[in-house]
């Protein structure tokens, strides 16, 4: 009997591309509000996802994240400056370069640290790096950075499409079919016995940090270019780094799919709760309740209702088999 395995093995990439293969009709069917709420949700996807290979396949919750978010963003923003002059598509794996460096750089030592005092830390370095930016005048300082305008929201949409289609297929096939993977789920379970076995945890740690701030880099750059305007506070605010990670605590952490359902969730009841009440106060305490749900009937996350969910398939995937 022929195997099915490497078949199966496949359909998350089939997956993702039939997805992404629907999602460019997409623009041809609605307005272009919703267009821009739609380039948003892949954005957070995304970042989403970024953080879960620190957080959810690591197993360190980083609140500094946004960081990396506006260095990509300024690094786009400062290049794309008359006096420089350098093209959008130029831009992006320069920012991508300024990120990894800098969180090899500071992820040696900080990744030896646990638990809240490895979140503490990069919270601080992230506050660091944010008031730097609101003194230092290449930045712009607390008057902000414009950028040049491009107001074309098919080619954003697009842009963010084609970077999310290809973040999600890379991570599935980093993180659960390579060597790489196994090692970082073993240091996240055990960290000693990971070590015992030959490991080199602090190594595979600095990568999966570097790897993971370089991708949220990416999109903080082409999201400077979409908004045309940033400033420290719109692109390294805490902010930032707390929706990536409530994102993934709501979707499934530790699983690739979950973040992109969770950021999906989130994103639009965000949207619209703003559009119905004008602004996002009331947004808080429902995102406080949704978590207390999630955390009380769903521990694994929305992703645990899908078929091929957490543990044995989820709700919807034990009712599917019974049917």
């Amino acid at each position: 009997m022929v195997s099915k395995r490497p078949r199966r093995s496949l359909l998350p990439v089939v997956a993702v591309v039939a997805g992404a293969a629907a999602l460019a009709a997409l623009p041809a069917f609605i307005d272009p509000y919703s267009l821009r709420i739609a380039t948003g949700v892949l954005m957070w996807a995304g970042l989403a996802c970024a953080w879960n290979i620190v957080g959810g396949y690591a197993g360190y919750i980083s609140f500094g994240h946004s960081a990396f978010f506006g260095i990509g963003a300024y690094v786009t923003g400062i290049l794309m400056q008359r006096e420089v002059g350098l093209a959008f598509a130029a831009t992006l794996p320069l920012g991508v370069l300024v990120a990894v460096a800098i969180a090899a750089a500071i992820g040696g030592p900080t990744l030896r640290l646990r638990g809240a005092y490895f979140a503490i830390a990069t919270w601080a370095f992230a506050e660091m790096l944010m008031q730097l930016a609101t003194v230092l005048d290449v930045t712009g300082g607390t008057g902000g950075l414009s950028l040049p305008a491009y107001l074309n929201e098919f080619f954003f949409f697009y842009v963010m499409l084609g970077v999310a289609a290809v973040v999600y297929v890379g991570a599935w096939f980093l993180l659960e079919r390579t060597r790489f993977g196994y090692r970082l789920k073993a240091l996240r379970d055990h960290e000693p016995a990971a070590e015992a076995l030959g490991i080199h945890t602090t190594r595979v740690k600095v990568q999966a940090f570097a790897l993971s701030a370089g991708i949220t880099s990416l999109f903080g750059s082409i999201y400077a270019y979409w908004v045309t305007f940033i400033d420290p506070r719109s692109v390294m605010g805490p902010e930032i780094t707390d929706q990536m990670v409530v994102m993934v605590l709501l979707g499934g952490l530790g699983t690739v799919w979950g973040p992109a359902l969770g950021a999906t969730v989130l994103w639009l009841t965000n949207r619209y709760i703003w559009s119905s009440f004008g602004d996002t106060v009331v947004y808080l305490p429902i995102l406080g309740l949704l978590i207390a749900l999630i955390v009380l009937f769903l521990p694994n996350g929305l992703i645990s209702l899908l078929p091929g969910g957490r543990r044995g398939g989820g709700v919807l995937g034990r009712l599917w088999r019974k049917l």
